[in-house]
C-alpha cells in the first residue's frame, strides 16, 4: 500500500479513484448479452452460462433433492451461526416497520400514506470465488418481512453445475423455493425480460462484480427497478493512536480479500500508527488462504496521513465509502458529521465483518461513491409508499377555488373543469 502525506485537496479526486473499469469498457458486452437473452430466452442463458461459468446445464432450476442434500451437509454449528444471524437481521429489519401516516391537511381534506410490498423481486447472490450465503439472509429476510409474494434467487453454478450447500441451506431457511443456477450478466438479463424458466421481476437486488453492476443499471432502461449500484467492495478506516493497529490491519484485509478490484483506505493523523498498520498488514496477509487475491486488492489501496480532524472528515465524505470504520478517541465528532457512507462501524470492537454477517444491519450497500445519494438495502427497499386522499363536500368547497386558479394559470382547462363541475352541483 502506498502512503500519501497531507495530499492537497486538488489531488483528492485522482487519489480516491476506484480501481474499476469504466462503464464504456464493459457496456458493449452487457448490451450484447441483454439483446441475446431478450430474443432467445433460456437458449441464450445456457450459452452464456457455458461461456462464462464453464459448465453446460440441461436444467438450471434447483430441485427439492438438491435443497435436502445441501441441508444434510451443513454442520450443526454453522446452521446455528446462520440462525443466529437470521434472528438478528430479522429483529433489526422488523423494527423498521412504520405505521400508516394520516393527516387532515385542511378541514374535509384527508391524506394518508400506506406501504405495500413489491410483488416480484429477484435476488442476485454472487458465487464466484466466494459463495456469499450471508447475502441470502440480507435480501431474503427483509423481502419476507415486507411481504413480497414472489421471491426468486439467482446465483452462478460451479464447474460441476452445483450451488454451494450454504447458499441452498440459507435459502431454504428463509423460505425461498425458486433458486436458479444462473449468474453474471445473463442472470440480470433473465430477471429483466423473463425467459421460459426465469420469471420476470419488478425489482432486482444484490451485489456483484462490475459486469453485474452495469447489467443492473441497464435493466432500469427496460422498466425494472434495482436496489442500487453495488459493485466491488470497499472500506475506509479513520483511525488515530487510540486504535489497535492489528485490528485495523485485519479490517482492511477482510475487505481486500473480496476481490482483486476491491479497495481499502486508511486515513490517520498519526504517521507512526500508519507504519504500524502497514507492518501488521504484511504480517497478517501471509497467513490468508486468499492471499493472491488480497495482494492484488492491496495494490489498489492507500494509506493517507492527514494532520487535522476536519480534513479527515472531509476526505471521508468526499470518498463516500461503502463501509466506514471510525476508530478514534473523539468518535462523536465523526459519527455526528459523517454524511456519505453506506454503513458505519464505531470503536475498536466493531469490525466490519460484524455487519457483513450477523450484527443485524444489512451488508448490501452502495459502492463507488454512490453512498452520496443512495441508501443501503433496508426494509423500505422492498416496499412502495402509496398515497391516498379523500375529500368531502365541505373540503372541495374550501379547496376547489385554489385548484381552479392554479389550473387556469397553467392553461389546463380540463383540470379546472373537474373542480368547477363539482362546485356547481354544491
Amino acid at each position: 500500500m502506498k502512503t500519501y502525506i497531507n495530499p492537497d485537496k486538488n489531488s483528492w479526486s485522482k487519489l480516491l479513484e476506484r480501481p474499476t473499469k469504466t462503464v464504456d469498457d464493459i457496456e458493449n458486452t452487457v448490451n450484447l448479452v441483454f439483446e441475446d437473452v431478450k430474443r432467445n430466452g433460456d437458449k441464450a442463458i445456457l450459452k452464456y452460462t457455458s461461456m462464462f461459468d464453464g459448465v453446460t446445464l440441461d436444467n438450471f432450476k434447483v430441485s427439492i433433492d438438491e435443497f435436502e442434500r445441501a441441508e444434510e451437509k451443513i454442520s450443526s454449528d454453522l446452521k446455528e451461526a446462520i440462525q443466529t444471524a437470521k434472528a438478528n437481521i430479522t429483529k433489526f429489519h422488523t423494527a423498521q416497520k412504520t405505521n400508516r401516516i394520516e393527516v387532515e391537511t385542511m378541514s374535509g381534506v384527508s391524506c394518508w400514506q400506506e406501504k405495500r410490498a413489491i410483488d416480484k423481486v429477484g435476488l442476485y447472490i454472487p458465487g464466484g470465488t466466494a459463495p456469499l450465503f450471508s447475502t441470502v439472509l440480507m435480501l431474503a429476510v427483509p423481502a419476507n418481512i415486507a411481504g413480497c409474494s414472489e421471491i426468486l434467487l439467482c446465483t452462478p453454478p460451479n464447474k460441476e453445475g452445483k450451488i454451494a450447500d450454504e447458499i441452498l441451506y440459507t435459502a431454504k431457511l428463509c423460505g425461498i423455493t425458486q433458486v436458479i443456477k444462473v449468474g453474471g450478466i445473463q442472470a440480470i438479463a433473465g430477471l429483466t425480460f423473463g425467459t421460459e424458466t426465469i420469471p420476470q421481476v419488478y425489482k432486482i437486488f444484490g451485489p456483484g462484480n462490475q459486469f453485474v453492476t452495469v447489467a443492473k443499471q441497464l435493466a432500469t432502461k427496460y422498466g425494472v427497478a434495482i436496489d442500487m449500484p453495488a459493485g466491488p467492495s470497499e472500506l475506509m478506516v479513520i483511525a488515530d493512536d487510540s486504535a489497535n493497529p492489528s485490528y485495523v490491519a485485519s479490517d482492511l484485509l477482510s475487505q481486500a480479500e473480496h476481490g482483486e478490484d476491491s479497495q481499502v483506505i486508511l486515513v490517520s493523523n498519526s504517521k507512526e500508527f500508519i507504519e504500524k498498520v502497514s507492518s501488521e498488514i504484511e504480517n497478517q496477509i501471509n497467513a490468508l488462504p486468499r492471499r493472491t487475491i488480497t495482494e492484488k486488492a492491496i495494490e489498489n489501496s492507500k494509506l493517507i496521513y492527514v494532520n487535522d480532524m476536519y480534513n479527515m472528515l472531509d476526505l471521508a465524505n468526499t470518498y463516500a465509502p461503502e463501509h466506514l470504520i471510525i476508530a478514534l478517541e473523539h468518535e462523536e465528532y465523526f459519527t455526528f458529521n459523517i454524511r456519505n457512507a453506506g454503513s458505519v462501524f464505531i470503536g475498536n470492537y466493531t469490525p466490519e465483518s460484524a455487519g457483513d454477517y450477523a450484527s443485524g444491519t444489512n451488508h448490501t450497500l452502495p459502492t463507488n461513491g454512490f453512498s452520496k445519494a443512495y441508501s443501503g438495502v433496508n426494509l423500505d427497499s422492498f416496499l412502495k409508499s402509496i398515497t391516498f386522499q379523500k375529500i368531502s363536500a365541505e373540503g372541495i368547497k374550501k379547496l376547489g377555488p385554489s385548484i381552479e386558479l392554479m389550473a387556469e394559470a397553467e392553461g389546463l382547462q380540463a383540470h379546472k373543469n373537474a373542480i368547477t363541475i363539482r362546485l356547481k352541483d354544491l
